[in-house]
């Protein structure tokens, strides 16, 4: 493949990509649905005319944490931590936690029914298919009440760093439990401060640069850090988190004479682009990652009755337990909150990176992207009646 004709697939790509999100935005149809769907059929378009794409293997994981480290900032520099949204930060907070906790046990003990192997493997493999898509819910939450869209945005931001947290919870614990609580206490002990001594280093750069490319290379920092403490495994994900938090709520943090120092006249403005930049980043990460996961999808893996049956039997525990967590932290109808539940990237991601000693055996490797469909499925049909309703 020349240069001339990569640069049409993957502008094409974008544009395509775009329209999928227009569609979406407007028929409540996941975009997420679309790409899968594109990428599968470019693979049957590319082996019919003998084309290959190669490293699929390698680019996918490495797309995956890209599109992550993005969504997760993307979300944080949404959340707003002021005195009157303490209530909900709190309830988002706990629903996050019992969702994650909840249905990953829920999932684990099933699959340890099914398939009799360690409970800790079944852990490990339930945890992924438990996390809150946050792309998929704020793209696709534009139509809701504003108590239950900030309700939504809230529980899957937490729900995507709670997540990966106890993902990596976990396979610190694989030798022993109590070493594994003080490795992550430290771990994210350390992290917290490395995070905090970021931000204020980030956030003087902001108000010194006055370069007219700023926030990419602030964001190259961002993904160096994070890298490695990646490879020293700390908890990562949190320096993107508290770097988002602390940007989008500087005046609990910046005080006086401080403010001088490490904010200018124009941090709003300039805060607004940051935003800006990590959406359209997401965006295009997302919309490789997925296409590539389709195309990388083995057909015969999708139409496995056995894998189809796992993925309904994983959704019915994810609603009936969803049931459970909106009833003890949301305060008003949870309709159609109860059926959005999309599982996207941060779920494929997780479940790639488990550790060949630990994956289960005899799981199906068509159940992610079947869970992602389904979920999908179940939020478009939920909405779609929800918007029904609503007209009438």
């Amino acid at each position: 493949m020349d240069s001339s004709t990569l640069i049409i697939v993957l502008s094409l790509s974008v544009l395509i990509s775009y329209g999928f999100d227009l569609f979406s935005s407007r028929f409540q149809i996941p975009s997420v649905l679309l790409l899968l769907l594109m990428g599968v059929l470019a693979r049957q378009v590319t082996t019919y005319i003998g084309v290959t794409v190669p490293y699929v293997d390698t680019i996918l994981p490495t797309l995956g944490t890209l599109g992550l480290i993005l969504i997760v900032l993307e979300g944080a520099l949404d959340l707003e931590l002021e005195s009157d949204k303490f209530d909900i930060v709190r309830r988002t907070l706990l629903a996050s936690l019992l969702s994650v906790a909840g249905a990953t046990v829920l999932i684990a003990g099933m699959f340890y029914l099914l398939l009799n192997d360690s409970f800790f493997h079944c852990l490990v493999t339930a945890l992924p298919f438990s996390i809150l898509s946050s792309s998929v819910v704020v793209s696709t939450t534009m139509n809701l009440t504003g108590n239950q869209r900030e309700f939504m945005v809230y529980e899957s931001a937490f729900a995507a760093t709670l997540g990966v947290l106890a993902y990596n919870f976990l396979l610190l614990g694989q030798e022993s439990v109590l070493g594994a609580i003080w490795s992550f206490l430290r771990d994210t002990l350390i992290m917290a401060l490395l995070s905090l001594i970021c931000c204020f280093l980030l956030l003087y750069l902001i108000g010194r640069i006055n370069h007219r490319i700023k926030f990419l290379p602030i964001i190259s920092v961002l993904f160096l850090v994070y890298a490695i403490a990646e490879m020293n495994q700390l908890s990562s994900l949190l320096l993107i988190l508290v770097f988002g938090l602390f940007l989008n709520n500087t005046e609990l943090f910046i005080r006086g004479r401080l403010s001088l120092i490490l904010k200018n006249d124009l941090f709003e403005k300039e805060l607004d682009q940051l935003k800006n930049l990590a959406a359209e980043g997401s965006f295009v990460v997302r919309t490789f990652f997925f296409l590539i996961f389709g195309y990388a999808a083995v057909p015969a893996q999708l139409i496995d009755i056995d894998a189809t049956i796992v993925s309904v039997l994983i959704m019915l525990v994810v609603i009936g337990w969803r049931w459970v967590t909106l009833r003890l932290t949301y305060r008003g109808r949870s309709n159609p909150m109860l059926w959005i539940a999309p599982r996207g990237l941060i779920t494929i991601l997780l479940y790639l990176n488990i550790p060949p000693s630990l994956r289960l055996l005899g799981f199906r490797e068509g159940i992610p992207m079947l869970v992602v469909v389904l979920s999908s499925l179940i939020m478009t049909v939920g909405l779609l009646g929800y918007k029904g309703r609503s007209g009438s």
